[in-house]
């Protein structure tokens, strides 16, 4: 009797301490959406200022295609799950950075390829020869289609969304990248997670189209399992075509936070398939190895780069601590502690976000420090800027296990 009594008191522990956390993340999001909401919508032109200081101040007007696709998607998202953020200023601006990205984005309609950067009022500045910005278009376009049912949305995202497909596998000279004859013929692992985060996204209660994308999902889960090298002890960010560890800095390189964000692109894959064996690699080799290599054991947080041997890593940001691994790794903690009920990943949970909540938030003027030094202190008090967008999304908050059973 006592046995089952000190059960039932630990399960209402952890429910309890589940449910605390998620009031803060959800106070959190409010202040976040809130900074967002009154600083970055360009009343004149539509779209959204990225480049915020640290009081919301505008510090350069360019538009960042990619951040403009995500803040819709956002938006969209957050108007769509939450009953709290069903608000039509929300919708308003969503659509209004959906028809900023429509009219401007696409650097020489009909063609697909985005722009990576524009003028505040829409002039192409920049292309990158990658497919980001294009898949932040397409999240954008699924999204707005989901939450205002008009059909040119849908159209927009599922024609990009074959485009993109036709660059990774197909053809990828759209791109405007030449083959020089010294490059390694290499993947890196962003590729094939974004493109089955796509999958995910299109696919959502959509059979038809999850249908139409499951070989796709299947291709893209595998090309990221190869990434898994040195007999499983380590994920390196690079590898060849054939799936084989390179030579040098390039085949060394190891991203924490994207390991992290794979596994929990792969978990969600693993979940939908009903596939346990997977699953189980997944959160072996995607959760629990990255974060092992990666977590500072001197002053915490993970890491922004590593070397799989151990070398000093040729970036000069390598030891930084950014915002975005540390959102990454408490989604996967989450989905993963929510699947399998593992307190091993609650436990991690707990650490990577005490420490974020401690080290990424502004109590003073709201949303999050993006960038740390290695010891913890903040190196920009930047809000946003190029490469970051809003800290803190539609964040994963699984039931606890005594509400699933």
């Amino acid at each position: 009797m006592s046995g089952g009594l000190g059960v039932w008191q630990d399960m209402e522990k952890e429910r309890e301490t589940l449910q605390a956390w998620k009031e803060r993340v959800e106070q959190e999001l409010d202040r976040v959406v809130a900074f967002w909401m009154e600083h970055s919508h360009d009343q004149e032109h539509g779209g959204f200022f990225t480049c915020l200081g640290r009081d919301g101040r505008v510090y350069d007007d360019l538009k960042y295609v990619w951040l403009q696709g995500r803040q819709v998607w956002m938006y969209c998202h957050l108007y769509r799950k939450f009953e709290r953020f069903r608000r039509p200023e929300l919708l308003d601006s969503a659509k209004a950075g959906g028809e900023f990205l429509l009219r401007y984005a696409r650097v020489a309609p009909p063609e697909k390829k985005c722009a990576f950067v524009l003028t505040r009022d829409g002039r192409p500045v920049k292309v990158q020869r990658t497919i980001f910005s294009e898949c932040f278009y397409t999240m954008a376009m699924n999204e707005l289609w989901r939450v205002t049912g008009e059909a040119r949305y849908q159209d927009e995202a599922v024609e990009m969304m074959d485009q993109i497909v036709r660059w990774v596998r197909e053809d990828p000279s759209g791109l405007g990248r030449p083959q020089l004859p010294g490059a390694l013929a290499s993947e890196p692992m962003a590729v094939p997670m974004m493109l089955l985060n796509l999958v995910e996204q299109l696919g959502e209660s959509d059979e038809e189209l999850a249908g139409n994308y499951a070989e796709l999902a299947d291709w893209c889960a595998q090309r990221i399992l190869r990434h898994v090298q040195r007999d499983g002890q380590a994920v390196l960010e690079n590898v060849s075509e054939g799936g084989e560890e390179l030579s040098g800095c390039l085949g060394r390189h190891q991203n924490p936070g994207h390991a992290l964000e794979a596994g929990w692109f792969l978990l969600r894959h693993a979940i939908r398939k009903g596939d346990p064996e997977l699953r189980a690699h997944v959160v072996d080799k995607f959760l629990l190895l990255p974060f092992r290599s990666g977590w500072d054991p001197d002053h915490g947080g993970l890491f922004y780069f590593q070397d799989a041997d151990g070398l000093c890593p040729t970036q000069l940001e390598w030891a930084m601590k950014l915002w975005w691994p540390h959102s990454e790794a408490m989604i996967a903690f989450l989905m993963g502690y929510s699947d399998s009920g593992d307190p091993t990943l609650l436990r991690l949970f707990y650490q990577v976000a005490e420490y974020t909540f401690r080290q990424f938030r502004d109590p003073e003027y709201g949303e999050w420090f993006g960038y740390l030094n290695r010891e913890g202190t903040v190196a920009l008090t930047i809000k946003g800027g190029p490469f970051k967008a809003p800290g803190l999304t539609a964040f994963y908050c699984p039931p606890s296990r005594s509400q699933r059973t």
